[in-house]
């Protein structure tokens, strides 16, 4: 792979992640840079983890991580974007003020790994090509480090101008990720 290859590989792994970081965004009350750096921070070690461990499960058990990647990241993605989106339809403006200023870290973890199986899925399919690993991980890690900073950013805006919609939308496009995840796989059969 040349380095051209490996940046689009790099954003497009970090676009599921960029979607829940601005529903994350608009869930918090106007969030600051260190939440949106400590965020992206959480999601881009995660998202460079992933794919390591894939190049290792490829050598390993690559037809059982195949066969499961896509359950296990549509069961996450379903759970996490329903749970935004029944927060969301349950608020009410009283429960706007009373936003967290910060996520839990375990939360962030639970959507970081959500979002980065794909990540983990690709890892396996690297392990038979000739590529540096280290250096595909480093730089998903960082692409994702940025796009999920921006998007808590992103998601401050879009949470001051359309409140509790814009977390709906983060978890509506949560669970779409997921339903395409699965049925992107399913088709393959």
């Amino acid at each position: 792979m040349n380095a051209a290859s490996i940046l689009l590989l790099a954003f497009a792994m970090s676009t599921d992640a960029f979607a829940a970081a601005v529903g994350k965004g608009s869930a918090l009350i106007k969030p600051r840079w260190s939440e949106a750096l400590r965020t992206g921070a959480i999601f881009g070690v995660i998202e460079a983890l992933t794919p390591i461990v894939g190049w290792a499960l490829g050598y390993a058990a690559s037809d059982y991580v195949k066969a499961w990647d896509h359950w296990i990241a549509f069961t996450l993605l379903m759970v996490l974007g329903g749970r935004m989106l029944l927060g969301a339809l349950k608020a009410s403006d009283e429960e706007e003020m009373s936003k967290p200023a910060r996520h839990g870290f375990w939360l962030l973890v639970a959507t970081g790994f959500a979002t980065s199986i794909d990540a983990m899925a690709v890892g396996v399919g690297l392990a038979f090509l000739d590529v540096s690993i280290a250096t595909v991980a480093i730089t998903i890690g960082l692409a994702t480090f940025l796009m999920v900073t921006l998007g808590v950013m992103v998601g401050r805006l879009l949470g001051h101008i359309a409140g509790r919609w814009a977390e709906a939308l983060g978890g509506v496009l949560l669970m779409g990720i997921g339903a395409v995840i699965l049925y992107e796989h399913l088709s393959a059969i």
